[in-house]
């Protein structure tokens, strides 16, 4: 044997332990690469009846919404009607205060005469009674003055 062939089987040997230690880490990569293939695999699988509910919310959810478009538009038409209907009221509110106006001016001035007159005749009335009440007063005491100076009893 030769020094080239002792290198080249020296090599040689080195190349299959190479390999040898390197196969064992392969396998396991080959086992993995299966385990990963086979998950993909699965949520493949799972995927298509997924998505296809997905599709159905998605097409209800469509349903609902155009379902509420139309609400909305209805719901926008009332409002219109009531805002004419508040217009309207806001007019007339307007026009009745205008009224009140009228009708406390014209009539504010004679009330408030009447009251007066009524305020007086009735202070009157209870100054001319305070005034009958004193006199009456007086004289019951008067005349008891003078039954006590005759001696007489109290009535």
């Amino acid at each position: 044997m030769s020094g080239g062939e002792i290198a080249a089987l020296i090599a040689a040997v080195a190349f299959l332990l190479l390999v040898g230690a390197l196969s064992v880490p392969i396998l396991r990569l080959r086992h993995t690469i299966d385990a990963a293939t086979q998950t993909l695999n699965d949520i493949n699988d799972r995927t298509g009846p997924i998505l296809g509910n997905v599709n159905t919310s998605v097409e209800q959810v469509n349903t609902a919404l155009g379902q509420v478009h139309t609400t909305l538009d209805g719901v926008n038409l009332q409002l219109a009607r009531v805002d004419t209907i508040t217009s309207h009221v806001s007019q007339v509110t307007a026009n009745v205060a205008n009224l009140a106006t009228v009708v406390t001016s014209a009539a504010a001035n004679p009330l408030a005469k009447v009251a007066a007159f009524g305020y007086g005749v009735r202070r009157a009335s209870a100054r001319r009674r305070a005034e009958e009440q004193e006199a009456e007063l007086r004289s019951r005491l008067k005349a008891e003055r003078k039954d006590r100076r005759k001696g007489g009893v109290f009535k």
